[in-house]
């Protein structure tokens, strides 16, 4: 669980997910290995 400073809570699943959206700054669409990605891709078929 992750606080940013306006109170929100991001939830991660592991240091590498946290690490790429937050200090990366990736977006997790783009990312073939995030659920965000499968499930836009069985949205499109």
């Amino acid at each position: 669980m992750y606080v940013k400073a306006d109170g929100s809570t991001l939830w991660f699943c592991s240091s590498k997910c946290r690490k790429n959206a937050l200090v990366l700054k990736r977006d997790a669409r783009k990312l073939k290995w995030t659920k965000y990605y499968r499930k836009e891709e069985r949205a499109k078929i």
